[in-house]
């Protein structure tokens, strides 16, 4: 399991010590300091079934300058920026095992995943 997270964010703490306490394995992905490549972002968008706007944070895509539009004639313009400048990605991102991937942001997403991994 691969865990993406900003240490300083409550939520990835969160998501951290949950996964801690179910003794689940992960590796710990500091995203600020080793940002995903195009393709790595690329590949967990399409895990997840979304687009780069979809986990785009709001307010730090606004103070990154990111004003493109919402279509898929932008996706790799987003994908770029947001590689350029990784604390407009949402986190924590969880990727299982077998692949699945999601933002665990809420108690019933991160339960779902250790469920998942638990059984």
């Amino acid at each position: 399991m691969e865990l993406w997270i900003n240490p300083q964010c409550s939520k990835c703490r969160t998501a951290k010590a949950e996964l801690d306490a179910a003794g689940i394995a992960y590796t710990e992905r500091r995203y600020l300091d080793d940002p995903p490549t195009a393709a790595e972002l690329t590949d967990v968008l399409n895990r997840m079934g979304l687009e780069p706007w979809d986990i785009a944070r709001p307010k730090e895509a606004r103070e990154a300058g990111i004003t493109l539009p919402k279509d898929a004639s932008h996706r790799a313009d987003w994908i770029a920026a947001m590689v350029a400048d990784p604390i407009v990605i949402q986190r924590p991102i969880i990727t299982a095992l077998d692949g699945t991937t999601v933002v665990a942001r809420d108690d019933e997403t991160l339960r779902a995943v250790i469920s998942h991994e638990l059984s």
